[in-house]
């Protein structure tokens, strides 16, 4: 039933997750990826991705892969992988739309002996919960019968050269042992770190939830201690590295915590406990603390700034970086844009420069334009939001010059000394 050498990918949702393996599948099978947006499938057709993912060489090289909006196409394919996003609503809820959206797609040309890989993060128990009654009522089929469900969570990294899929080990599991098994072998055609299987897919979807829920709780508490340090007088940074002298210390950094991952898979999580009546104490609490980071940045650039007698309401304030790490273009829930929004309480007119970013995208999703030209001696104040290896080149004095006489420079991402900034995390 479950046969790897006349196997047929298809790749449903070609963003970050998506399209990294559309064409690392597509260097061993025939391959379709599927994206409902037609922009992105004229761009990777053109050898472009705005991602900065993928190169014009990989995207020309992929000779066995090819980009559709029609659903129609994915109707070939035995296996089918979707790699849709899962964010949270204003409540910080699961919003499940894309991925229930994605199962009917799938359910409309599913096929018997077909089998749906799920790469997508949610809670324990959501893929067959929630997946698989979808699919079963819109193709008429029956689970584990006629077609057949896998979950290998995505572990990219956004933005990271070194760690990409082939070269980070892939957790694989499925509905049946055959399934769960073939799985695990058509992975592992392409991983070369390796897979580990596991027993179901639920601890699948538990082990994937709980990365970067671990992540969270563990920059919160070092976020916490910068709070509690600054209040001493101590700076932060040469904390950390006096601790970090032990060998089995985590080298862990304050910071925003934004993303379409650590913010927001945590979340998953504690739906998941609350739902079945525990409620989460230390992820909640994590989250929350993290959440208020942007805040604490902007009260203390207005307590600088006071301090310096530099008057905040009609203050201008150049933000350096939008996105929610460096070296990425991806802005989804950057809690850079809580930073501005505070700032613009306080009646300053905020700059925000961001190389990475797309300004026509960046204003239709948070009403922020960013500039392109940065103006010397224009500034009261400027931020250093995002570690961009640009805003590295530009060094300290350089950004300083961007700015008037009185002014205060603040850095979030410890991109500069501390005694060349005014003040940081």
């Amino acid at each position: 039933m479950f046969n790897l050498h006349k196997c047929r990918v298809g790749v449903v949702g070609l963003g970050y997750v998506g399209l990294p393996l559309a064409l690392e599948f597509g260097k061993h099978f025939d391959t379709v990826g599927f994206d409902v947006k037609p922009k992105r499938i004229r761009e990777l057709k053109a050898g472009r991705d705005s991602t900065r993912e993928a190169s014009p060489q990989e995207l020309q090289s992929a000779s066995r892969l090819q980009f559709t909006t029609r659903l129609q196409d994915l109707k070939a394919c035995g296996v089918m992988v979707v790699t849709v996003p899962t964010p949270i609503d204003e409540f910080k809820r699961p919003e499940l739309t894309p991925l229930m959206s994605a199962s009917e797609s799938i359910g409309k040309v599913l096929k018997k002996g077909d089998v749906v890989v799920y790469e997508s993060t949610v809670y324990p128990g959501c893929t067959e919960e929630i997946c698989v009654p979808i699919l079963e009522r819109v193709s008429g089929l029956k689970f584990n019968r006629d077609f057949f469900v896998g979950y290998s969570p995505e572990r990219i990294n956004p933005g990271d050269k070194e760690h990409r899929l082939t070269t980070i080990r892939k957790i694989t599991s499925g509905s049946t042992p055959g399934a769960a098994k073939f799985v695990d072998q058509l992975y592992g055609s392409i991983v070369r770190a390796g897979t580990h299987q596991v027993s179901s897919i639920r601890v699948a979807e538990a082990a994937k939830v709980i990365e970067n829920t671990q992540r969270d709780v563990n920059i919160a508490l070092i976020n916490e201690l910068a709070l509690i340090f600054k209040r001493l007088g101590l700076d932060t940074e040469e904390v950390l590295q006096a601790a970090g002298t032990k060998w089995n210390y985590l080298p862990f950094r304050p910071g925003l915590v934004g993303g379409h991952c650590i913010g927001v898979d945590p979340y998953y999580l504690t739906h998941k406990a609350t739902e079945i009546g525990y409620h989460p104490e230390m992820i909640l609490a994590g989250r929350r603390l993290n959440d208020n980071m942007a805040l604490h940045v902007a009260n203390e650039v207005v307590r600088l700034m006071t301090h310096k007698r530099i008057h905040v309401r009609g203050a201008r304030v150049l933000v350096l970086g939008l996105t929610f790490k460096e070296n990425c273009p991806d802005f989804r829930n950057s809690k850079v844009v809580d930073v501005v929004r505070e700032l613009e309480k306080y009646g300053a007119v905020v700059d925000v420069h961001d190389p990475w970013v797309d300004a026509a995208e960046a204003r239709h999703e948070y009403g922020i334009k960013p500039i392109r030209t940065l103006r010397k001696g224009h500034y009261d104040a400027a931020i250093v939001a995002v570690a961009h290896r640009e805003f590295k080149a530009m060094g300290p004095a350089a950004v300083r010059q961007l700015c008037r006489r009185n002014h205060v420079l603040f850095d979030i991402k410890y991109v500069f000394p501390a005694r060349d900034v005014d003040g940081r995390l």
